[in-house]
């Protein structure tokens, strides 16, 4: 260093100067290179495209937004799903300012075709397919005109605004739009990857997530990947068709349980638990409404007054059943995926299948619940809910035969009020009663119907 110091310090001035710009130079290139690095935010749409979908798209890009993520890059295979939802989701695409990529793995079909189009870059594997976006219900019947004509303009204006040919885009919905050499089949269009590259649908064909980044002319970059959320995962797995099947069963079935005994006990608390399980997700999806679940909950209130307030079942109780079998319906259309649904379609198909699971669902829980009933309560688990021991007459105990047809005809006065169950007092004596029709208020002259062993139906005396 001694001996290297005069000589550094005999350099002339501009020899000095050239070497610290050329150290300057040095650490601005490094810090250019690594400014190159370019952060590409990626999630995956594999799936039907329902509201679960749009919630983690919007997640997605909310992410990314706040990551500063150069690029979002959508991996998609999917066979389309409700229109709204991609709607939504293309919507969001178009506003984002962060450009946005979508590699077809194999399949971007109706919905996913649309919200492919909206994309600023499109890229697909061998083999893949794009198009089919014709507006069908759950039998895969297409649908009247005036939905076709919405999908068609939603397609039509996706195209123009990333330059894209419009007429190839209402192709992939209407079979009757001819193109030369595009299509001319008579059938709705759905491009390979050769034909959507040749017809300026698709940018490249690549293989993997790797090959989409070097055709962007990417060299240095990092991947960042959304990943559903535990929360996500399980209103996702609530929200499936089988869960909320099982679900309703528990529900119907803790309700019958609990009316079987007296009491609050185990089956009620198992059938509030799911229906907290059942609707939760469902509104945090916006698919439940308050009416909806308030719906449910005044099912259940007038089937309990009918089963003990009112002798009998009737109209009250048959309302109670239709208001929870609704109840349960309408809080369920939507949540399994159709084909293809317009915003302003009516959801008959969605209904009539949430219809058929709630039904059958009910169905099996009734009839499971008569036939597991008396062998749960034998079982040493549920046996502690019931009395066990027995009363014997080889201990002691007789039976009272109260023979009561005497007072059939006869009449007295209402001792307690009767909703329907109360006392009725006869030739000074008390004796429990049941009103025959609707309620009688304490002091109400009554008159003995019928007996049934130590109880006496009445009526009010007119």
């Amino acid at each position: 260093m001694y001996k290297f110091y005069p000589h550094l310090c005999m350099m002339k001035k501009g020899t000095l100067e050239k070497l610290t710009l050329l150290l300057i130079l040095i650490v601005c290139a490094s810090s250019f290179i690594q400014a190159q690095s370019k952060l590409i935010y990626k999630f995956d749409i594999k799936r039907e495209i329902d509201p679960a979908a749009w919630r983690q798209t919007q997640a997605a890009f909310d992410n990314a937004e706040e990551q500063k993520a150069d690029y979002i890059l959508i991996h998609m295979n999917t066979y389309g799903g409700m229109v709204d939802m991609a709607d939504k989701i293309c919507t969001k695409i178009l506003d984002s300012k962060i450009p946005v990529i979508v590699f077809i793995d194999k399949n971007a079909a109706s919905a996913g075709a649309l919200i492919s189009i909206a994309c600023d870059s499109i890229y697909m594997a061998p083999g893949a397919s794009i198009g089919a976006a014709t507006v069908v219900d759950q039998a895969g019947t297409p649908q009247p005109e005036k939905y076709q004509s919405y999908m068609r303009s939603k397609l039509r204006a996706t195209a123009e605004v990333n330059k894209r040919d419009p007429r190839i885009a209402e192709a992939m919905n209407d079979p009757r739009i001819k193109i030369e050499n595009v299509n001319d089949s008579g059938k709705v269009l759905t491009f390979t990857t050769e034909e959507a590259i040749k017809n300026g649908y698709c940018e490249g064909e690549v293989k993997n997530i790797d090959d989409v980044i070097a055709r962007l002319g990417i060299t240095n970059s990092e991947i960042k990947e959304y990943k559903p959320s535990t929360i996500e995962a399980i209103v996702d797995f609530l929200l499936s068709p089988a869960v909320s099947g099982i679900l309703i069963m528990v529900i119907i079935g803790g309700i019958y349980f609990e009316l079987q005994a007296p009491g609050i006990g185990f089956p009620l608390f198992a059938a509030i638990g799911a229906a907290v399980l059942y609707f939760a997700p469902l509104y945090l999806e916006g698919l439940a409404a308050n009416w909806e679940i308030a719906l449910f909950v005044l099912g259940v209130v007038l089937v309990v007054v009918e089963l003990f307030a009112i002798p009998g079942f009737g109209v009250i109780g048959i309302s109670g059943i239709v208001c929870i079998v609704l109840g349960l319906t309408l809080s369920l259309v939507g949540a399994m995926p159709t084909i293809d649904a317009p915003v302003d379609l009516p959801p008959f198909e969605g209904f009539v299948k949430s219809l058929f699971v709630v039904v059958l669902s009910i169905v099996l829980s009734v009839g499971v619940s008569m036939y597991l009933g008396p062998k749960l309560m034998d079982t040493k688990l549920f046996g502690k809910f019931v009395l066990q021991t027995t009363q014997a007459s080889n201990k002691g105990y007789v039976s009272a035969d109260i023979d009561t047809s005497f007072l059939i005809g006869k009449s007295g006065l209402a001792f307690t009020v009767l909703r329907p169950s109360g006392k009725v007092e006869i030739e000074s004596e008390v004796y429990d009663a049941i009103a025959m029709n609707g309620y009688i208020e304490k002091g109400d002259k009554v008159e003995v119907v019928k007996t049934e062993s130590a109880q006496v139906l009445v009526r009010k005396s007119l």
